[in-house]
């Protein structure tokens, strides 16, 4: 087999470009290695030769490195990523909520081929030009997204490009009997950090933040300027940090200043290279250092979302409430590459100002069979706050106040999953011109009668846990000899789990419910209203409030003297 004199350029190119990028490594190392790192280059390369010209079947050199690259960035950490030109507008999206595209969001069904309208964002091109969701789209101009192994992000990467150009879209509508075309002129979508500020009650403001790109700290300070303004008898602020999986580090710092004192040391990093030990301090004056404050956190709050959570409980700034936290204090920076392309690089881990990393498994320490285990409770370290509560490091932010996690029964998770309460609000919203206001809005015995009419004609159907025990349990009587003499038995306790779950529907009303006024609250009033809609059943919201509405309580669990700093 002759080798492609392409490929050998692009090995000659990879193997220089890593010499040089390990040269300039290895001189600030601790360790020099070099003669090490440039061996490992040369064999990499000659193998990499060699299967390019005697393997059995074509390479694709590209795909072949890639796969390479990111096994061995595997074995480092999760955060730590190659980025490839083509991924580069994606990354800028995380660093800055910056796009251009349409504003919308889209999914695919499960089996299904063409692609789902599942969301449209508020004052953008997918809203403006009537699409809704529940909309399919069939083809992006002349490409069809039907009958294709396009997946979901290529079909998005389609509906993005220049601000102002202009995409064609076919679109098939539930209720319309034709196919139809529309024209979207795409615009910079701008996916802000605080997508909602407002008042949860008549005297607690409510901040949610998504995100902590470049401008997270200025939407915060607007959006606490504004409630102030409005609302002179402001008792508390609730900053909803739950399902925020971080950002810039600089945005946390900054974010944390809003509300402690200037000079407060904020976060420490800590890294392998020299110059690495850094403390940031909160740099400007305060919006406002006593008003009292709740954050809320959940599993899915990490890295720059702990950082602020850390720092309020820390310094006992304000009480947190929800669920641990994910338990990410690594902090990544990204280095260019050659050809446009980019490494995401885990560079050092950070500390709150007790002095604890929140971090919970250390990657640089793994099994013989590469698996990880969590830091145990065992090696967990006590540290204390200001006013002396104990808090501990290696496993994300523990809430001051703990607030189990909604678990939906499984009835609840098929109907969403199956997309059968995202079908009932299309045809609700198709329906219904208008309904009354998102904070308002109920699910009224009519309407989940009708719900469940919808349900039944859709033959929805779904398998529960008992069931598939119980499946479990007959094949192993059967193996073993027992199936005949536990026959009755067997039959009668599945009539009676098949029993029960024709009652499932009405037993977990609730929070079947929940889920579907949130759907149809969505379709009228979008993210906003979707939220709103949410406060009087969301169980974090409900403690905020009645915590800040007494302030006997939050300043006992503070160990403060009331009303004093």
């Amino acid at each position: 087999m002759r080798i492609r004199p392409a490929f050998i350029r692009i090995i000659c190119l990879s193997i220089l470009g890593g010499v040089v990028f390990f040269t300039g490594f290895a001189a600030r190392s601790p360790a020099d290695n070099y003669f090490e790192i440039s061996k490992n280059i040369d064999i990499f390369g000659k193998m990499y030769r060699e299967i390019n010209a005697y393997y059995v079947d074509e390479v694709e050199p590209s795909k072949f490195m890639r796969i390479g690259i990111d096994a061995m960035l595997a074995s480092l950490d999760p955060f730590t990523n190659f980025i490839s030109a083509a991924e580069i507008e994606d990354y800028r999206f995380i660093s800055t909520g910056q796009y251009s595209g349409i504003g919308a969001s889209i999914s695919r069904r499960e089996g299904e081929k063409s692609i789902l309208i599942t969301e449209v964002y508020e004052g953008f091109p997918a809203q403006t030009q009537g699409l809704r969701p529940g909309d399919e789209i069939l083809k992006i101009d002349q490409t069809s997204t039907e009958n294709t192994q396009l997946d979901v992000a290529e079909v998005r990467n389609l509906l993005r490009g220049q601000a102002k150009s202009t995409v064609k879209l076919t679109i098939r509508r539930e209720g319309t009997p034709d196919p139809f075309v529309v024209e979207v002129i795409r615009d910079d979508i701008k996916v802000k950090n605080v997508p909602y500020y407002g008042m949860a009650d008549a005297e607690i403001g409510y901040i949610q933040l998504t995100g902590f790109s470049a401008e997270a700290s200025a939407e915060v300070k607007a959006a606490f300027d504004d409630l102030r303004k409005k609302n002179p008898a402001l008792k508390g602020i609730i900053l909803d940090l739950r399902e925020n999986p971080g950002g810039l580090l600089m945005q946390a710092v900054a974010i944390s200043n809003i509300f402690v004192s200037k000079n407060e040391k904020i976060v420490e990093t800590r890294g392998r290279m020299e110059g690495s030990l850094r403390v940031y301090a909160a740099e400007e004056n305060p919006l406002d250092t006593v008003i009292p404050l709740t954050v809320l956190i959940n599993a899915n709050s990490a890295s720059a979302s702990e950082i602020v959570s850390g720092v309020m409980q820390d310094l006992d700034r304000g009480i947190v409430i929800g669920q641990r936290s994910y338990g990410k204090g690594l902090v990544q920076n990204s280095r260019p590459l050659s050809y446009n392309t980019q490494i995401k690089l885990t560079t050092a881990k950070y500390y709150t100002p007790s002095g604890r990393c929140i971090q919970a498994i250390d990657y640089s320490h793994r099994k013989e069979d590469g698996s990880l285990d969590k830091i145990p409770d065992s090696l967990m370290s006590e540290f204390k706050t200001r006013r002396h509560r104990s808090v501990y490091d290696g496993g994300g932010i523990a809430p001051d106040v703990e607030i189990k996690p909604i678990e939906y029964h499984k009835i609840t998770q098929e109907l969403a999953r199956q997309f059968v309460i995202f079908d009932f609000a299309t045809a609700f919203h198709r329906q219904h011109q208008s309904i009354a206001s998102a904070r308002d809005f109920v699910i009224t015995d009519d309407i989940y009668n009708e719900f469940k009419n919808f349900v039944t004609a859709r033959k929805f159907s779904y398998i529960t846990k008992a069931e598939k025990e119980l499946q479990e349990v007959k094949d192993i009587l059967q193996k073993e000899g027992y199936e005949a003499s536990t026959k009755k038995e067997m039959e009668l306790l599945e009539n009676n789990l098949k029993e029960g779950k024709k009652n499932d529907i009405d037993v977990y009303r609730n929070e079947i419910q929940r889920l579907l006024r949130a759907e149809i609250v969505g379709r009228y009033y979008y993210r906003v209203g979707r939220l709103e809609s949410s406060f009087t059943q969301d169980a974090e919201v409900k403690e905020s409030i009645a915590l800040l509405q007494n302030p006997v309580r939050y300043y006992q669990l503070l160990n403060k003297p009331l009303n004093k700093n």
